[in-house]
């Protein structure tokens, strides 16, 4: 069903399965975005409070869920305001969202995705697909282009028992077959990554561990967003509640670990790359206005 609706909401421009190795060799590399200098930043109505995913539709549009209803919205950033709204199923958590051309993907965090065709016509059709996947809590979702597949990132362990406890995944769903991967196509080495941040002195809080062995970095690496960017192919993945963005080469390569600003990414529970490369990422509201931050790709010579 279409629900026309409009909310206006404030513009501001900011001046101001493969493990992962560690590749020390680029152990330093500068991301072409400047994390702590957004160079917009959208103020969202408290409508998108519990904003949970954004995916582009164009270079000026984007589409966003929140995670409590079944309402699909599209708003227009050059002019300031959400242009439409539709919903497209009951009432759930929903967490992530990626978009095909003319049609969007939904996940729910149990998994459950939903194919929405035709997202921009009134005659739109919804169909719901069980993956299956082992997760109970699922909140990364994005459309890996060259396999033609979907990636779900899976935010809790994969299964239950103390050989999951450090263990990361995400599946892929074939959008030819509309199944899920057997295995994962990322399964993430958490002890891995931690010495990735040990050698290149990531700036983290450290848990003291017993009996004279070294002190490790805390890295909970609870997926809450994923993206591929479209010009250099990296994998880009948000774990909200440390603040911190990854980003990992396709073959599972960690490259880079960003502590991300408390005060700007309140929250970071959604991502996505416009065809230029300019990435956004979503905020949840909690205590504060919900807000959309742009940085524009600044790529370096030589890339």
């Amino acid at each position: 069903m279409h629900i026309p609706g409009i909310f206006m909401f404030l513009f501001l421009n900011v001046f101001c399965c493969n493990n992962p190795t560690i590749n020390n060799n680029d152990a330093t590399v500068i991301t072409d975005y400047n994390f702590s200098k957004p160079d917009k930043i959208y103020i969202l109505p408290d409508t998108l409070r519990e904003i949970s995913g954004i995916t582009e539709i164009d270079s000026i549009s984007f589409a966003c869920i929140q995670d409590e209803n079944g309402i699909l919205f599209l708003y227009d950033a050059l002019n300031n305001k959400i242009k439409e709204q539709y919903f497209f199923h009951i009432d759930g958590d929903y967490e992530g969202i990626t978009r095909i051309d003319n049609t969007i993907y939904v996940l729910r965090s149990d998994g459950v995705l939903f194919e929405i065709k035709k997202f921009r016509s009134e005659k739109f059709k919804t169909t719901s697909y069980v993956t299956g996947i082992p997760a109970n809590n699922n909140e990364g979702l994005c459309y890996d282009k060259k396999n033609h597949r979907l990636l779900i990132g899976c935010k809790g362990k994969p299964g239950k028992g103390i050989e999951y406890k450090d263990k990361r995944v995400i599946y892929g769903f074939d959008l030819k077959t509309k199944k899920l991967s057997n295995e994962p196509v990322f399964d993430f080495n958490l002890a891995l990554i931690k010495q990735f941040a040990i050698n290149n002195k990531i700036d983290l809080p450290y848990r003291n561990k017993k009996r004279g062995a070294i002190n490790e970095p805390i890295i909970r690496f609870r997926t809450s967003a994923i993206g591929i960017h479209p010009l250099t192919n990296k994998l880009y993945l948000l774990s909200a509640t440390e603040h911190l963005l990854f980003i990992f080469n396709m073959d599972g390569t960690i490259e880079h670990i960003e502590t991300l600003d408390t005060e700007l990414f309140n929250k970071a529970e959604g991502i996505t790359f416009f065809n230029n490369g300019d990435m956004l990422i979503s905020n949840e509201g909690q205590d504060k206005k919900p807000t959309l931050l742009q940085f524009n790709y600044k790529q370096k010579s030589g890339d």
